[in-house]
Order: structure tokens, then sequence, then C-alpha cells
């Protein structure tokens, strides 16, 4: 409050009415409060003296008069003043928040909740004055908070506040205490460290609220300098002294144990009713051992809080007291009564109610006390321990898994607990037979190396039963031995008890003999079992069992019968005999058998009796002498029987089956096909279910899967000895039309069972319909035929021998012997067939020779046209030899050449000339005049011609009809042609001188002319001669000729180059002019050959360059 209310002066003034005087009062002796009221209402005295006053009635602890002043002043006082409603809303805010304290501390509800619709009524009306006063927010945002269910609310209204002051102190506790109930520990932490940066001068509570967030951090060591701090504060704090006290005792060392109980009594001495300071005492004194203080303590602490929590500790600590002490009924009130206080966090009451039901027997409700302990503990030790020892005996599966799960999670987290090991292995033995033994086997060895005791027999005969259902025979063996020796050795502490567990033991050492197949041994210990205990049941039925298995029927009646002797309701030996009539397919007598186990009161609800019942009603419909008008009533026999298991045992797989195969016997394939499926996906360890699948896939003529089905059914269950399978496998082959591999099915059957007369009846009904499909093939060969007949023979020789000697219960004799006749007649026509296929055969045959002979004149004219072209081709290979052998005699001398230095010459220009090798020349007009100069070797360049105006023209006209085209040397035959013509000339022109070889060119460029004599353009050219086109150019510079032709044509070029040059001399002046007549007349000759091979080819052009001898 402000200063307005609360005054540093130690009077208060009332202004008299109408008068300039004043009443003073003193405030450290305020007369009575109906004396002040009536003064105050006299005087029409401002509101906010009013507030005042009752301020001070207040401090001084006269609560009455401070509720009394506020209370008149609401209608009394005088409002008529500026800012009078800031006073009206501390009137309110003042009264409502007392209201509020005394409601906190108020014990019975009634009254507590009159309090707070008081202290609601003045909140609502001072919200129609100022609603945002922050000071009327914070007064209802704690009255929320206190409410408990209002914490939303609450926080939006100190959210409001911190907005309009950041640093308001109670809005920052408020915003911590709401954290913390959160249980968002780190934001309360903050709150409270913001708080105290605000205002350090803080009171201790600020610091005891950080303890307390310290401690739920887990940061022990800053919770103690926080309660410490406190403490130092405050001297009277008890919240600290429990604080540290709890610290204390948790560190569990006897000197931390006796500071902590010291630290208890003080905070007792400060305040004895504090719940909390009771609550721990009481715990003190439980491990004490002084439980009427436990009782005292935790009664005056139940009875001084209306906390919840506080109540529920409290009302634990009194029912462990009373358990503790064995008072269950007592321990029973107390633990339930704390449940019901208890939060969700807070689960040792049900820990102790759930003992308390096993305690009573009622294991469901312990169950469900203890799942709670298990959701807010899942690794708690005790609690996984407990409850799957209540699973494991339940009947339930799913429970029984769950305990397989705790027991599992128990002895991971610790793995030397030898009876969980125990427990869990006697749960695995249903579910998962290799790790139950694996647990044996481990509780075994810790018992003899941790413990260092003897293995138990019931353990060991344990391990035997396992080794046995794995098939490890051996082993097996070896442990009962083992069993029975420990026996013998813990007969003499309890004689009784292991005489009872060696008869257990012999009679499983009997059953392992029955599976090693030593009979004799297991008789005589059967028979030795019944001398000493002669009302031992079960030695009788498995007596019988091995005489049945012996095909001894009777025998095997007569011991079912003697254990009837022995108890008349026994439900297996009843269902043995009936099992017995339903072998012989005595289907009423076997009906009979099961019935009456079903009348009986303890086995009325037998599923083993209903099963087979259905499966009576069922197989009426595969009777040879059945009324098949009343097959519709079998079947719903069948369904009820089924349907019944089914209700009892939801998951029995057989029931299922059963109304699977119900439905196909109805025709639902589709949905019995499902229902099959179902349980072959739920087991793959039933046999029934794949074969009824595999009728079903015979029915909707998928004939494929139903023998791949049949198949794997024999392979994974019979090792293919199975009759009735090798049976079922026949007719798919049949249905599917492939009567060979029937045949071959039947007859490996026949081998397994040569005296079933079934197998016999369709082994002839499948060799006879092969023999007719044979015989009304007009195709069929002679040797088929043949065998077809024979065939025909045994089937009829096979029915007529059924007919008399056939089982009546599997097959109609009638039937055999109608197909007898059949038989019979298809013999009487087998001649006829025989006949027909002996001359079909005949006629084959004869045409195969015929086409043999024709096929081996063939192949003789063949081999001769080969022959000839052999002895052709040797002798086309011979003549080329000897051709070759020749052309190599005549050429052996041409390859040799002659190397000349060449002369050097002036670098005048002048048309370049292609030498005899392929080689290019350059020719001009030297001081010496007529010397030729020697070819360049490799030296392949040529001049560009520069157009005339003729050769314009003619280029133009070219154009004009179509672009020319550069024409290339087709080969090395060409130039040879034309180097032979130039050779002649050379030869008729030369003919008078000696023998040698002349090289002329012909400069037909237009810049030959502009040598050393100044000749115009065109002087140097024949008026007539054709201008050549530019000649095309490989990418080295060299003349479009292709290279390949041009490097064929070197060496003989070269081989001519030599000769031509071998007696070259200089020639003078009158040999240049022969040499220009002589290229003169010869151009004009090369020009009327081009313009002729121009006209055969118009698109291609010739070099111009001319090389003569």
């Amino acid at each position: 409050m402000t200063n307005r209310y609360i005054p540093t002066a130690t009077s208060i003034e009332i202004p008299l009415r109408d008068t300039d005087e004043v009443i003073e009062l003193d405030v450290e002796q305020l007369p009575d409060g109906e004396e002040v009221i009536s003064i105050l209402r006299d005087e029409r005295a401002p509101l906010h003296i009013w507030v005042a006053l009752a301020l001070h009635y207040y401090k001084q602890g006269k609560y009455e008069d401070f509720v009394s002043v506020l209370e008149t002043s609401r209608t009394d006082a005088d409002v008529s003043y500026k800012d009078h409603e800031k006073d009206q809303m501390a009137a309110l805010d003042t009264l409502a928040a007392h209201y509020v304290q005394l409601a906190r501390k108020e014990k019975q509800k009634e009254k507590r909740k009159e309090l707070f619709a008081q202290a609601t009524l003045l909140y609502t009306t001072a919200d129609k004055i100022v609603m945002y006063d922050p000071n009327h927010l914070l007064g209802r945002a704690y009255f929320c908070l206190l409410e408990g269910d209002k914490m939303d609310q609450a926080e939006a209204q100190f959210n409001f506040v911190l907005q309009q002051s950041p640093e308001s102190i109670p809005a920052l506790l408020g915003k911590a205490c709401i954290s913390f109930n959160k249980k968002d520990f780190k934001g309360a932490l903050a709150f409270y460290k913001k708080a105290l940066r605000t205002n350090p001068n803080c009171p201790g509570a600020v610091r005891l609220g950080m303890g307390h967030c310290f401690l739920k951090l887990g940061n022990s060591e800053k919770a103690r300098l926080a309660f410490q701090r406190a403490l130092d504060l405050d001297k009277k704090c008890v919240g600290a002294l429990v604080g540290l006290a709890v610290l204390e005792l948790n560190s569990k060392n006897h000197d931390s144990i006796k500071k902590g109980v010291e630290l208890l009594s003080k905070a007792y001495t400060i305040d004895s009713s504090n719940p909390m300071v009771l609550n721990h005492l009481a715990d003190h004194f439980f491990f004490k051992k002084d439980y009427a203080k436990v009782q005292h303590l935790a009664l005056h602490a139940f009875h001084g809080t209306d906390v919840e929590a506080m109540q529920a500790e409290s009302c634990y600590q009194l029912a462990r007291a009373f358990h503790i002490q064995g008072d269950h009924d007592q321990a029973f009130q107390y633990y339930y009564q704390a449940t019901q206080f208890a939060s969700g966090g807070y689960v040792l009451p049900h820990y102790g109610l759930g003992q308390m039901y096993i305690a009573r027997g009622d294991t469901e409700n312990a169950a469900v006390c203890l799942e709670k302990v298990l959701a807010s503990q899942p690794n708690n030790y005790e609690t996984l321990k407990i409850l799957g020892s209540l699973y494991a005996s339940s009947p339930d599966p799913k429970k029984r898994e769950a305990a397989r799960d705790h027991l599992k999670k128990v002895t991971e987290e610790t793995p030397d607990d030898v009876e969980a090991l125990i427990e869990l292995a006697s749960i695995l033995e249903q579910m998962d037979i290799p790790a139950s033994l694996q647990a044996y086997q481990k509780a075994s060895q810790m018992l003899k190396e941790t413990v260092g005791a003897e293995v138990p027999p019931e353990i060991l005969n344990n391990i035997a039963a396992l080794h046995f259902r794995l098939g490890n025979y051996e082993e097996a063996k070896s442990y009962y031995e083992q069993t029975l020796d420990r026996c013998r050795q813990e007969r003499l502490q309890d004689e009784t008890y292991y005489s009872n567990i060696t008869v257990s033991i012999n009679y499983n050492l009997a059953r392992l003999y029955e599976e090693l197949c030593d009979f004799e041994r297991a008789e005589q210990l059967y028979k030795g079992i019944l001398k000493e205990h002669p009302s031992y049941v079960d030695c009788y039925l498995r007596l019988g069992c091995m005489a049945r298995d012996r095909e001894q029927i009777y025998e095997a009646s007569d011991w079912f019968k003697e254990a009837l002797q022995k108890n008349q309701e026994h439900a297996d030996a009843w269902a043995l005999i009936g099992n017995l009539h339903l072998a012989k397919h005595e289907w009423g007598p076997g009906q009979k058998k099961f019935e009456r186990i079903l009348k009986n009161p303890e086995t009325k609800s037998d599923t083993y009796s209903n099963l087979s019942l259905g499966n009576v009603w069922l197989q009426t419909l595969h009777t040879s002498a059945r009324d098949r008008t009343k097959d519709k009533k079998h079947l719903e026999r069948s369904l009820g029987y089924y349907k019944d298991v089914l209700h009892k045992d939801a998951r029995n797989l057989y029931a299922a089956n059963g109304i699977g195969a119900v439905l196909a016997h109805k025709g639902f394939f589709r949905e019995a096909r499902d229902v099959f499926a179902q349980v072959r996906e739920a087991t793959a360890d039933m046999p029934d279910v794949w074969l009824n699948l595999a009728h079903i896939y015979v029915e909707q003529k998928q004939y494929i899967s139903a023998i791949q089905m049949y198949e794997n059914c024999l392979k994974k269950f019979y090792s293919f000895h199975n009759t009735d399978v090798l049976l079922y496998l026949s007719r798919a082959y049949f249905m599917s039309g492939r009567l060979e591999d029937c045949k071959q099915t039947l007859l490996k059957a026949r081998h397994i069972a040569p005296n079933d007369s079934l197998l016999l009846f369709n082994l002839a009904l499948v060799e006879q319909r092969s023999a007719i499909a044979v015989l009304r093939n007009e195709t069929s060969k002679l040797p088929q035929v043949v065998g077809a007949v024979r065939e025909l023979e045994m089937a009829q020789r096979f029915f007529v021998y059924l007919s008399k000697e056939g089982d009546r219960m599997k097959f109609d004799l009638n039937f055999a012997t109608h197909e007898a006749r059949k038989c019979a007649d298809y013999l009487s026509q087998a001649q006829h067939h025989v006949a027909r296929a002996r001359k079909v055969d005949d006629e084959e045959r004869l045409l195969r020779e015929k086409q043999e002979k024709e096929r081996e004149v063939i192949r003789q004219k063949q081999i001769e046209e080969e022959q000839e072209k052999a002895r052709e081709r040797d002798l086309q290979a011979q003549k080329m030899e000897e051709v070759r052998q020749q052309f190599k005699l005549k050429t052996q001398n041409l390859l040799q050449f002659r190397e000349e230095t060449p002369e050097p010459k002036a670098k005048t220009p002048g048309r370049k000339k292609k030498g005899a090798a392929g080689e290019i020349y350059s020719e001009g007009e030297g001081d010496g005049g007529g010397e030729t100069a020697a070819p360049s070797a490799k030296k392949r360049r040529r001049s560009r011609k520069k157009v005339t105006s003729s050769e314009q023209a003619d280029s133009d006209e070219n154009k004009a009809g179509g672009e020319s085209k550069r024409r290339r040397k087709s080969g090395a035959g060409g130039r040879e042609k034309k180097r032979a013509k130039v050779d002649e000339e050379g030869e008729g022109t030369q003919s008078g001188k000696k023998k040698k070889r002349v090289i002329s060119k012909a400069f037909i460029s237009d810049e030959d002319s502009s040598g050393e004599e100044g000749k115009p353009s065109g002087e140097g050219v024949e008026p007539g001669l054709p201008s050549s086109s530019p000649t095309p150019r490989a990418e080295d510079g060299s003349s479009a000729s292709s290279q390949s032709e041009s490097e064929e044509s070197d060496v003989e070029e070269a081989h001519q180059g030599n000769h031509s040059h071998s007696e070259e001399e200089p020639q003078g002046e009158g040999s240049k002019e022969e040499m220009k007549d002589e290229v003169e007349s010869k151009q004009k000759e090369s020009e009327d050959e081009e313009q002729a091979e121009g006209q055969r080819s118009p698109d291609k052009t010739e070099e111009n360059d001319v090389a003569m001898e």
C-alpha cells in the first residue's frame, strides 16, 4: 500500500463536518472499532481515512475491526471527491485479499467455500470500477492461483501486469509460482532471479523458492546455498529448515542423518503443526521402527492440512505403519485413501495397495495398481518382477507375453537374479523352447558357480523335457538320468516328495524310449510304474497307444478300458477309444464316445471333443452309402460344433480350418480359400490347411497351383510317404489331363501301401482311361497301341479282382464290375485298333525308306559337285602361281634407281611442272638458255593461272550452264595412258637423234610471260589453246589428285625418270625451237583429247600439265 493509507505519522486526523477542526486518533491506541466507525459515519469522513484506519487495525491484529471498518465504508464513506475510485478499489481489493487469506487457512470446506464466494463478489464489484488497475489484477491473480483450477487465468493477469510494469515483484513471484507448478523449473528460477535482481532485499521466501527450483533441477549444492541464505534472512523459515534437512537425510550417512533430524526437530519447535515437518518426522521414525510416533505424527499432519499432496503422504505413512505391523485391513484403507489424494507422480500408495490386493488374492486389481507404478517408473525392478509373476499364471496370451517382457527386462538389468531367470524360463516353455532351455541352463550354471548350490531335480527335469521337445533325445536321456540321481540323494530329506518326483521322471523317460523306438524298455517302465501306482492312468493310455501304433487295435482298446476302470470320467481315455472307432470308419460308435465326454459337467466344454464331432459330421459327406438329402443338415451340425469351439477359444486354428471346409462343401470356394489362407498365415505347421488349400485350387481348376501345394505338403510334413496325399496329388494330375504323372504317383503310393484296394482301384481306372485315349487316337503308333492293349488287360484284371475282394467302405464294388465290363468291351475292339496301327506303321516305314533313298542320292550328288569345285580351285591356284613366278622374273631388275645431283637453278617466276616421279619442277629462261633444271625431290607447288578474257568468257558460260566442277584424275591408269601417248610422240619426233629423253613443259599461266624478255600478258600462249581451270589442291597444297594415286605412280615415274635423265645433255637454241614446236603440236593434241573427254564427261576437267619425252 502507499503512504496515503499507511502514513508515517503516528496519528490520523478525522475532519469534523462543517468546521475546520479535526479529531486526532493515535494509531498505537486506537479505540474500539464500533466507536471509530460511529465517528467516521457522523463526520462523513472521506473513504481514504476509512481505509487507512482499517489497515492500522489489521496491522495490530484486530481483524474483526478491520473487516467492520471496510464493510461499513462501502456504504457510509464520503466519495464525493476527486480520485475516489482508487480508494474504492483499494477498499474492495484489501477486504477481498483478507477473505482469501482466511479461506487459505480454513479447514472446513463449507466455510472455505463461503469465504471464496465473498472474495469473488468483492473482486467482481471492483472490476466494475477500474478493471485494469495493476493492484487489483495482482490480487485477483493470486486469488485465481489459490483456487487451483484457474491457473491460466492467473497467468494471463500476471502477464498483463508485467506488460504495464516489467519490474513488478508480486507479478514476477506469481509467474515463478505458476511455472513451478507447471514443472517448468528453469522458467520459475528465471523469474525468481529477476525478482531478486529487481529488489535484492527480497524476503527469504524468494531464496526458498529458488532452492526448490535448484533441487528439482538436480543442483543440490546451489539448493543448499539457497536454503541456507533463506535461513540467514529468516531464522524461523520452516521451509528452509525442511529443505536442508531433506538434503542431509538424502546423503544417507550417519552424521548427515543425525544433522537432518536435528533440523527437523528445530522446525518442529518453531511450527509444530506444519504438515511437511510432521510427515518427514514420521518417515524418520518409521525407519527407527517407532510405529506409534509414526501414526501420531502422520495423523496430525493429515488433519493439519487441506493440501491433497500432503494428505496423500500422511495416509501413506499411516498405511505402511499398519502394513508392517500386520494390520492389513487398516493398511488397505489408508493405502486406498492415499491413492485418492495422490497426484499422478506419487505412486508409492499404488505400490502398497497392489501388495494388499495380492494378499487378498485379487491379482487383477493388484496388476492394475502395479501397472500405474510401472507407467511412472518403467524400470522399477520390484514392480517388473511382481507383475511378471502375476501375468505368468494368466490364461490371457497377451498378459503372458507381457510377463515374458517384464521378466526379460529384470534379467537384463539384474543378471544374477536366479529366481527371475527361472520364472522367465517357465514362461518361455510355451512360447520359445530354445530360449526357455537357455534360461534354465543359465540358471543352473549360476546356482553352481555363484550360489554354490546343487541344481534342484525339478530344473533338471524341465531341461530334459525341453530337450525332448526339441528332438535332442540323447541330451534328454542324460538329464533324466541326472535327475534320478539327484532324487536319490534328496530322498533322505523328504522321501515322499522325491518319490513322487521319481515317478514323473520315470514316466518321462519311458516317453523318451518310445521316441527312440525302444518300446520294450518303455513298456517295462510303464508297467513298473503301474505296479507301484496302479492308478497312474497315463501309463495305461501310453501302453494302449503303443499297441495302436502296432495296429493291435483290440489290445489297445483293452488298455484304454483298463484306464476307464480306474477313472470312469477320464476324457483322454474316452477320446482315444473314439479315435479307434473313427480309424475304422465306425462313425456312430466314435460319435457316441465324444458325446459322452461333453455330457460330463467337468468336460462339457472340451475343445477336442467338439472338434472331433464336427469332423465326424463332416466326414459323413464322404461315405459311399450316405443319404445325399441329409448333406445340408450334416454340414450345419458340423458348422455348429466348430462355432462353439471358436466361441470358447477364438484363436483355435483347427475350428477355423473346419469352418473353411464347411464353406468349401457349400460351394463358397473363394471364402473358404480366404479362411484357409488366414489359418496358414497364423501357423505353417498345420498340414491340414495345406491340403485344404490344394483341394480348393483343384475345385477352381487351378491344377498347377494345386499340384505344387500337394508336393510342398508331401515334402514338408510327410517326406513323400503319405498315401492319402499321394492320392490327392494323383487326382490333381488326373483332372489336369496328365495321366502318365497320375499313374506314376499311384505306383509310388502302391509301393507304400500295396494292400490298399482304393489305390489299386484308382490305378486300374487311370490305366483304363489312358489306354482308351491311346486307342481312340488314330495317330497313335503301333508300340503305343500294343502297350495300351496290355494296360487295358491289366486294368480289367484289377477291376475283376476288386469287384470281388475290394473294400466296400472305400468304394462301390458294383462300380468295379461295371468298369471291368467296360474294359472287356474295349478289348474286343482292340484287334481292330492294332491292325489299323500296324497298317499305318507299315505305310510310314515304307515312306521313310523311300525318303531315305532320295536323300542318299541327293547327298551323293552334292559330294560329287563339291569334289569337282575343289579340283577347279586347285587348277586355278596352280595357274595363278605360274603367272606370278613369270611376273617376278620379268620385274626383278626394274626397281634399280640411279641417284643424280640436281643442278642449281635460278629463281625465276614460271610455271611449275610435275616431274616424272610425281615431283614439281620450275623452268625459266636463264642466261645459259636451253638448260633444263633437275627436278627437286618431294616439291609439289603449282602456280595459279590468271584468267584471260577468253577464259573468263568460258568460265561465265560454264557458270550459266551450271557450277563448274573440278576434275580429279581417276587413278594411275589415266596417268599411264597419257604418259604412254607422250612417249610415242616423242619417239616419232626424235627418231634421228641419239636415244635420250627430253623434258618439256608448256607454260599456260599468264604469269609465265612476265619473264626476262618482258613480254606482255598472253604472248606466251598459243592462240586457240584452252585455259585450264585452277587445279584442285589437297590440304598440303599439292594437286587435287588423290595422294594415294600419286603415291601409286611415284615408283614407276621415278623409274622412267631415271632412264630419261640418265643420258641427258645440255641443249642449244636450235633444240629449244624444236621443243617449242613439239610442245605446241602436243598441246593441240592434248586439247583435242580434253575436248573429246569433256563431251563425254562435261562435269570434269583434266590437268593441263603435260610431261613429255
